[in-house]
């Protein structure tokens, strides 16, 4: 599947992408587009080290699993949650071993710079719901906290074992990720197969539904994946670099743009769930300022980006 951008009637840029649908068993129901190519999970794997944290033991409420899941806007919310997470178990943002960073949110950001903070701080960074909940496993299970992004941590093995028994792919060699985490392969098959299990087995349920149910808190209510979350009647997570996969009644699908353009998945998989009538008319309406971003000239609409 390919999209593209239409500026006043002319094809002004293509996309290539890919889309891929399957069952539990990771028989493919449909494909359209490129969807060979080997890809990083990236951040659309969190559900599967939330749960991992979670069965070690970090016993994380709703709320904050939906934040260990998330790739997080940097709003107040997610932060206060994030040192709550921390604190519970005698912990600091000093342990945190992802990068300093700003928010994803430019807003966040400058409501950070206007209180004072005017250099970027691990906390920020939209991986430190995933790190806290992972130092909080390791606390349960008195696992060493300084090295717990090695890939041959206890808690690092266990993410990759399951990676590789839900996905039916093979996440080695494996690379680093942005936050410093080991980084696993998949391919759109194997992330599809992956939130079709994710939706339907009861083992993920408590990750799954913390991320349905507090979207927001998994994202940032401003984004667009947010906004395909808020209808999406199940578990759905963006990857960095145009990744976007969700899962709804034991059916996954996954989309992937090349060109790493996130808006660009989301296009993407709306039209592939739309196909497939995996969103209702309502989330349909709702959702066609995401299904078909506007192309901006002189500040008003001039075309849109939509799928071919």
């Amino acid at each position: 599947m390919l999209a593209r951008a239409m500026r006043n009637g002319v094809i002004e840029s293509t996309y290539d992408g890919g889309v891929v649908a399957t069952d539990t068993e990771g028989t493919v129901i449909a494909s359209w587009g490129t969807t060979e190519p080997t890809l990083y999970w990236r951040s659309a794997i969190k559900l599967v080290q939330a749960t991992v944290s979670q069965e070690a033991g970090a016993e994380l409420a709703p709320e904050q699993l939906a934040v260990a899941c998330s790739s997080h806007s940097g709003w107040p919310t997610h932060l206060a949650m994030v040192r709550n997470m921390l604190g519970d178990v005698g912990l600091t943002e000093g342990h945190l071993r992802c990068p300093p960073d700003w928010p994803l949110s430019s807003e966040a950001r400058d409501m950070l710079v206007a209180a004072g903070h005017h250099r970027p701080q691990r906390i920020f960074h939209n991986c430190s719901g995933k790190h806290s909940a992972w130092l909080r496993a390791c606390v349960a299970q008195g696992w060493p906290l300084g090295s717990y992004l090695s890939q041959d941590h206890p808690l690092q093995q266990r993410v990759i074992a399951l990676t590789r028994e839900i996905s039916g792919v093979d996440p080695a060699p494996v690379g680093i990720d942005g936050c410093g985490a080991p980084v696993l392969r998949t391919t759109l098959a194997g992330a599809a197969r992956t939130f079709a299990i994710l939706s339907s087995d009861r083992r993920f349920a408590e990750a799954a539904t913390a991320n349905h149910r507090y979207a927001a808190l998994s994202s940032g209510s401003e984004r667009p994946d947010a906004k395909v979350g808020a209808w999406w009647d199940g578990p759905l997570k963006v990857g960095a670099a145009g990744l976007l996969a969700g899962g709804r009644n034991g059916i996954g699908i996954a989309a992937k743009s090349w060109s790493g353009d996130k808006d660009i998945a989301v296009v993407l998989l709306i039209e592939g769930a739309r196909r497939l009538g995996l969103l209702s008319a309502a989330a349909t309406a709702a959702l066609v300022d995401a299904a078909r971003p506007a192309v901006l000239g002189g500040g008003t609409a001039q075309g849109v980006c939509e799928p071919t």
